[in-house]
């Protein structure tokens, strides 16, 4: 069998956007019904989740959800445009990211070439950083850096990681359906053969059913044309007669082999299987064993009963069949054996075993015991008997064949139809098959919440640790704020304005400048010490920085003792 994997062919595209290939039905209306109600239960929850990190992350374009909500269910349809789109979203609005894992885990699945997967994911993980980077200023998130950054977890996290989970997915998928059209392929291709090897025996039978009839319908006629030929002088008013059973005679033997020739070529054989009134006999055997045991294999005879030259010729030519057929394996598959050949022949049944032990040499790995094509012939002629046939391995590592024949089959043993093939399709349970299905979709059910848990939590702890660092990504600047400088530079080189920084020194903060027209309370990103919290305040005369002001508050309430310096 050839190691490549068979062709596959392309499933016909459905006519619904929610469908993917070859899918139809009303179901999948209510399979997308499903998945919307899912997708914004997804989608709430992680806008919630972000706020709980920072609210700034969900930003002002949050309605922008709904439209993920629509590309999700369209990515079976257009999987690579689904996951680019819902990428791009993912830039300005984190909510969609488990939407884009869940489209991307399904558009590698599908898509067949490496070439198509890379793609996809490369650019929906390059349009999730280029857009959060873009957007990150304009939603007043932070700076283009941290927008970067953010992308940056965002794309691994949604994008790469379910991308190549579902590329492993589908090639074990496309693998376990290229497997199952090999094994039914060989299946068929065994029953074909056996088919063949039934068709070979009945049109051996035919031979046989040819020859015996044939020989007798022959004498038949050629007494028949001495007394015709006696009765010309003896009895003329006979001869005509005579005459007629001499043609019926011909006829019927016209007539059987037209019958006969429909099953196969009339073949002869010759040798030891050559067909005589002798084979099958006890005589008939003892030559099979003589002949085996002049090829050098052991053969042992046992003979038990009566003769079988008194029984039927098809019983006789059975029991020749098995024995030839068994010794031949032998000679191919296990040459220099020890064989034992037992024939027991009762009253009414005839049983036939031929074993072999363990050859001195085992046979190369290529041969094994045979394709059973020859066993199958025989299992087709035991059965048209009304008999059984048994092949099998033995325990210690040989082979056995035991055929059980009725001794006297009947007239219509023949014509009994043989039991049906071991390897016949099989009708599965209807319930069975339902269950196992749902049993299925379950699991995968069950897998994909377990999936998606773990990509959120992914999602979760790679914003948290991007939106710890945003003040270092976003406002880190060699220039140090310095007094002169415009309101609008210390914006970009200080954190933005903390109302909880302003709250904590109101009532605690040294007098202001008196020409000071506003003060800035950036975030306080240092650690506390003593339990005070350092501020520093950036006071500003109209847009010009004059005064930069580091105090300490307490963290509880208590009397104001701050310490206060001036640059």
């Amino acid at each position: 069998m050839s190691s490549s994997a068979p062709a596959e062919t392309e499933p016909p595209a459905s006519r619904s956007l929610f469908a993917g290939p070859g899918e139809q039905g009303r179901w999948l209306v209510w399979r997308a019904v499903g998945e919307a109600v899912t997708a914004a239960v997804l989608v709430l929850l992680v806008h919630d989740a972000e706020s709980a990190v920072e609210a700034r992350l969900v930003g002002e374009a949050a309605g922008l959800a709904v439209l993920g909500i629509v590309l999700v269910l369209m990515r079976r349809r257009f999987p690579a445009a689904c996951v680019l789109g819902l990428a791009a979203l993912m830039g300005a609005v984190p909510s969609v990211a488990l939407l884009t894992a869940v489209a991307a885990y399904t558009a590698t699945r599908q898509l067949r070439t490496p070439r198509q997967r890379i793609g996809v994911l490369l650019g929906a993980a390059a349009l999730t950083m280029l857009i959060g980077a873009v957007c990150a200023p304009a939603l007043e998130v932070g700076s283009s850096l941290f927008g970067l950054a953010l992308g940056a977890v965002l794309a691994v996290t949604t994008v790469v990681v379910p991308g190549l989970v579902g590329t492993a997915a589908g090639q074990q998928g496309r693998l376990l359906r290229a497997l199952r059209e090999r094994a039914a392929a060989a299946e068929e291709a065994r029953r074909l053969a056996e088919s063949e090897s039934r068709m070979r025996e009945r049109s051996r039978i035919a031979a046989e059913m040819h020859d015996l009839v044939g020989h007798r319908l022959s004498l038949v006629s050629l007494h028949a044309g001495g007394l015709e030929m006696a009765l010309e002088k003896a009895a003329p008013e006979l001869r005509d007669e005579a005459a007629v059973v001499r043609r019926a005679t011909r006829d019927a033997m016209q007539e059987l082999r037209e019958a006969l020739g429909v099953l196969g070529p009339l073949e002869s054989d010759t040798g030891t299987g050559a067909l005589t009134d002798a084979t099958g006999t006890r005589a008939d055997i003892e030559a099979l064993v003589e002949e085996s045991r002049g090829g050098g294999i052991p053969v042992e005879l046992c003979w038990e009963g009566a003769d079988l030259d008194a029984r039927p010729a098809r019983v006789r030519r059975a029991v020749h069949r098995v024995v030839r057929e068994s010794l031949t394996n032998v000679h191919r598959y296990a040459a220099g054996a020890h064989v034992t050949v037992a024939v027991r022949h009762t009253g009414e049944r005839v049983v036939v075993r031929v074993r072999n032990g363990v050859p001195p040499t085992r046979p190369a790995a290529t041969t094994g015991l045979g394709s059973g094509r020859g066993l199958a012939g025989l299992r087709e002629r035991v059965a048209l008997l009304g008999g059984e046939l048994e092949a099998a391995r033995t325990p210690g590592g040989g082979f056995a064949v035991a055929a059980d024949l009725p001794a006297d089959p009947g007239p219509g043993a023949e014509t009994t139809d043989a039991r049906p093939e071991a390897g016949g399709p099989v009708v599965a349970d209807e319930p069975a098959g339902r269950l196992s299905a749902l049993q299925r979709r379950a699991a995968g059910a069950v897998i994909g919440l377990l999936g998606l848990t773990g990509v959120g939590v992914m999602v979760l702890f790679g914003v948290l640790l991007v939106d710890r660092s945003r003040y270092d990504l976003a406002y880190e600047r060699p220039e140090r704020p310095r007094v002169g400088m415009t309101k609008e530079q210390v914006k970009q080189a200080v954190p933005a304005d903390d109302e909880a920084s302003r709250a904590a020194a109101a009532g605690r903060e040294p007098p202001r400048p008196p020409a000071a027209t506003d003060c800035l309370y950036p975030y306080a990103s240092e650690r506390p010490e003593g339990g005070r919290l350092p501020i520093v305040r950036y006071c500003f005369r109209s847009d010009t920085l004059i005064a930069i002001d580091r105090f300490t508050v307490p963290m509880v309430t208590e009397p104001h003792s701050g310490s206060t310096t001036h640059d």
